[in-house]
């Protein structure tokens, strides 16, 4: 008699008894107290709006700031992290009142936020507080999502949910909060509009809708795994609210990929014309400072050079470098060059004194006469008088320091006036040469000079102290009569 064998279980099964043994669902009891504390807490009452006007001033502040620890307080805060679990949990089960209450929640906190940060920006530009030349790196950092920031929330939402689910793991929630930054974002949008930079905010918008929509699909996860499905036993089949959920997700990818893509292409082509640049430069005996790409128009690329040389660059030489970077970046090329003009001085050899010059004489030099002989006396004649021809006027200056708290007279500026560049010093009461330039900047006359170790330069012309040659007595020269 044949024994009768069993079929095994179907390969679903066996996998859904592996998994429960490793994650077992949580009791009735304690989802019942999850859910409730999600209503409440993602209920848009006065005690939220009170932490959402807080956190997003924290936030702004800290970006405008430029400080991560500012911002890292504003993300402690967090008010907008149990709506947007809340909208998960509600997705899944089909809470009407917590879907309700989440996304009136959301909504509503994320628009005061972007005001709040929008009228702070406002006042920070209209007071002397922090003036912003330039957008703050923290500003920057969240203006390009990538799909790393899309895996930090779909792994803070996880960690955020499990959390809530199990009581005992509640101190993880700080750190997830932190990890999945919410405030910053709207933060940046109402600095990006406040500024008139739609393309900052909406690139913080991006990264804001990706963060709540990952975590709202990464908490729908550990709810689901957790047994949180009233309508199949112990989630035996998958909502259909969870895979929208996860199709949502992964189209979020498509612009996320495309912006770390366009990211990654600018910034290779920024160090490859770093790279290109300073190699071309050094080739002078410069060194680069700083270097701007313009935006290209007409299919040329424009680029801003500031450099430090020893020595002026004149236009061959930048012509020169214009083609050596057009050539080697394979691109049309239109440079400008900014000049740091710089001599290398130590503070160990200290300058060699230089003698004060002293004007040319006309004293003839002595020849020796004979002696006379015994001879009628001549007829006498006239004497006369040697002319003065006066020697060339010296444009040689002595510099003094005139100003009683300042050494602006002994700093050698590459240009007229006091906000040129500082090419060197002028050790006080020593001899320059005065040459032809002249310029009159805010009332100061300035002058071009040279000094003794022949960098040419400007300084204020009220420094400067020309020397007045004074020739010498002219001889008297007599005729001696011959015999």
């Amino acid at each position: 008699m044949e024994e009768n064998k069993q079929a095994p279980p179907p390969v679903r099964v066996q996998l859904r008894y592996w998994f429960r043994k490793f994650v077992p669902p949580v009791s009735r009891e304690r989802r019942g107290e999850v859910r409730v504390n999600l209503r409440d807490s993602a209920q848009p009452d006065f005690e939220y709006f009170v932490l959402v006007v807080l956190s997003s001033m924290i936030a702004t502040l800290g970006l405008l700031t430029n400080s991560g620890a500012v911002i890292i307080g504003a993300m402690l805060v967090a008010p907008l992290m149990s709506p947007i679990i809340g909208l998960g949990l509600g997705s899944l089960v089909g809470d009407e009142k917590l879907l309700k209450y989440a996304v009136s929640a959301i909504l509503r906190g994320a628009g005061i936020a972007v005001i709040i940060s929008i009228l702070l920006t406002w006042l920070n530009n209209a007071l002397p507080f922090v003036t912003l030349q330039e957008l703050p790196i923290e500003v920057i950092s969240r203006t390009s999502p990538s799909p790393i920031d899309l895996l930090i929330a779909l792994a803070g939402g996880l960690a955020a949910a499990f959390a809530l689910a199990q009581p005992s793991l509640s101190a993880a929630l700080p750190g997830v909060a932190i990890a999945t930054a919410l405030m910053p974002p709207l933060g940046v949008i109402g600095i990006g509009i406040a500024m008139g930079r739609w393309e900052v905010a909406g690139g913080a918008f991006l990264l804001f809708v990706t963060n709540a929509v990952t975590i709202a699909f990464a908490s729908m996860l550990v709810f689901f795994a957790l047994g949180f499905n009233p309508g199949t036993k112990d989630g035996e089949r998958v909502p259909r609210s969870l895979t929208i959920s996860a199709l949502v997700t992964l189209i979020m990818l498509l612009p996320l990929t495309y912006f770390s893509i366009t990211a990654f292409q600018k910034s290779s082509r920024t160090r490859e014309i770093n790279a290109v640049v300073a190699e071309e430069v050094s080739k002078f005996g410069a060194e680069l400072i700083e270097l701007s790409v313009g935006a290209s128009e007409n299919d040329v690329l424009d680029l801003t050079i500031t450099i430090r040389t020893p020595k002026r660059l004149y236009y061959g030489d930048v012509n020169s470098l214009q083609e050596e970077i057009a050539v080697r970046l394979q691109d049309t090329v239109a440079i400008v060059v900014n000049q740091v003009i710089a001599d290398t001085l130590d503070p160990l050899i200290p300058p060699t004194f230089t003698s004060t010059p002293t004007p040319p004489t006309l004293t003839p030099t002595a020849t020796l006469t004979s002696t006379p002989s015994q001879t009628p006396l001549p007829t006498t004649t006239a004497t006369f008088t040697a002319t003065y021809t006066p020697t060339p006027t010296q444009v040689t200056a002595l510099v003094q320091n005139v100003f009683n708290d300042y050494d602006q007279c002994l700093e050698l500026h590459q240009r007229a006036g006091f906000n040129s560049p500082v090419i060197g010093r002028v050790q006080n009461a020593r001899f320059i040469t005065i040459l032809y330039g002249t310029r009159t900047i805010s009332g100061l006359a300035w002058v071009e000079v040279e000094d003794q170790e022949e960098r040419i330069g400007w300084i204020p012309q009220v420094c400067t102290f020309p020397v007045t040659l004074t020739p010498t007595k002219t001889p008297q020269v007599t005729a001696t009569p011959s015999n």
